[in-house]
């Protein structure tokens, strides 16, 4: 049986337990405040996100979708327009591209014929150079840029690229086995190879 002096001792142990508790407390409580401000700061930077990425969207949409759809325009007579498609995927936000046509969206890999593609390829390196800050040297190499592309959209591709290089002040560079290619361009070298040596008239 405990003594009147252990008694005490006890006392004083569980009162100093106490206390400490009653301190663990309140400074849970003081982190607890802490942390509901900075959820309230979180959610509100999420708001601010969540707003600064629909802008970014939506200028996408203007650089990319609208650039992309008036270079089809400019060939086709009945051409798909690009859509831009923002999807979350594994917690980001990814884009897919696609063409839309009649209210019908496809792959631009599965629309018919490989033309349409070389012309949006076209218009989306483009669109991004218009996008860079700063942007570099206002000139774009292209090899073969139309392969694909029927021949009797041959000069309506040529005229848009002149209208592009005009509109944005772009000097294109391109290499090209199609005479119909280079209508509109502001001057054109031949390049030929002879025995092996390479001639440039």
């Amino acid at each position: 049986m405990l003594n009147l002096t252990e008694l005490k001792e006890h006392y004083q142990r569980q009162v100093g337990k106490k206390e400490q508790v009653e301190q663990d407390i309140a400074n849970l409580e003081v982190k607890l405040k802490k942390n509901n401000k900075n959820v309230l700061h979180l959610e509100k930077a999420h708001e601010i996100v969540k707003l600064v990425g629909g802008e970014t969207q939506a200028q996408l949409h203007y650089h990319i979708s609208d650039i992309t759809s008036l270079a089809l325009e400019g060939v086709f007579d009945n051409p798909y327009k690009l859509v831009l498609d923002f999807v979350e995927r594994r917690g980001k936000v990814e884009c897919d591209l696609l063409f839309e046509r009649d209210g019908e969206t496809v792959k631009p890999k599965l629309a018919s014929g490989f033309g349409s593609l070389d012309i949006a390829s076209l218009a989306l390196r483009i669109s991004c150079w218009s996008m860079k800050s700063p942007r570099t040297r206002p000139s774009i190499i292209i090899d073969e840029p139309f392969k694909h592309l029927s021949e009797k959209h041959h000069e309506a591709a040529s005229q848009m690229v002149k209208e592009i290089s005009d509109k944005l002040g772009i000097q294109f560079i391109i290499s090209t086995h199609i005479p119909t290619l280079a209508t509109y361009a502001d001057k054109i070298f031949n390049v030929s190879i002879k025995r092996g040596i390479t001639k440039v008239n």
